[in-house]
């Protein structure tokens, strides 16, 4: 069964409750300048990229203040059950994502952008399948006419363009 954060368990308020009272009710800070010192914390729940991520950030005016907020800040986050609820909501999230297909093709790299070249077999003419010819600065898709068909009966290539498309002149 997968766990839905989001979703009314009807549990009371005692059950929900952490074993122990957390204060977390701090008074609000009147800063009279900008506090000088913050101290980021990423928290990731996997070596990839595809954990889930916690970011948070603490301030202050000295470096000892900002490093104790630090600490007060990852231990409420365990003692309330942030991160194991961030964990679990990530998972649930994770579960109900429909993937896109991936492009198919060899993808490149071609004006800033990230480009999947059309695999072979992707373009057919009225003569069958294109053959697919790159030479490095230029690719094209040329007829798939069987040899010995005059050129004037060919179709005309598809040149690939900047954009990884390919189109006739």
């Amino acid at each position: 069964m997968t766990f839905d954060p989001f979703a009314n368990n009807n549990q009371s308020a005692a059950e929900q409750a952490p074993a122990h009272a957390v204060n977390t009710a701090m008074p609000a800070a009147v800063a009279s300048a900008p506090n000088p010192f913050k101290i980021g914390f990423t928290l990731k729940a996997a070596d990839q990229m595809s954990g889930e991520w916690l970011t948070p950030a603490v301030y202050g005016q000295t470096a000892q203040e900002t490093a104790e907020r630090g600490r007060d800040l990852i231990h409420a986050m365990q003692e309330v059950g942030l991160i194991d609820l961030t964990a679990k909501a990530a998972s649930y999230v994770r579960s109900q994502h429909i993937a896109s297909e991936k492009p198919k093709g060899k993808p490149s790299f071609q004006g800033g952008k990230v480009q999947h070249q059309p695999q072979e077999g992707e373009f057919t003419c009225e003569h069958g399948k294109r053959n697919f010819k790159d030479g490095g600065s230029w690719a094209a898709q040329f007829c798939g006419a069987p040899q010995g068909v005059p050129k004037s009966e060919q179709c005309p290539p598809l040149w690939r363009q900047k954009d990884g498309s390919f189109k006739a002149k």
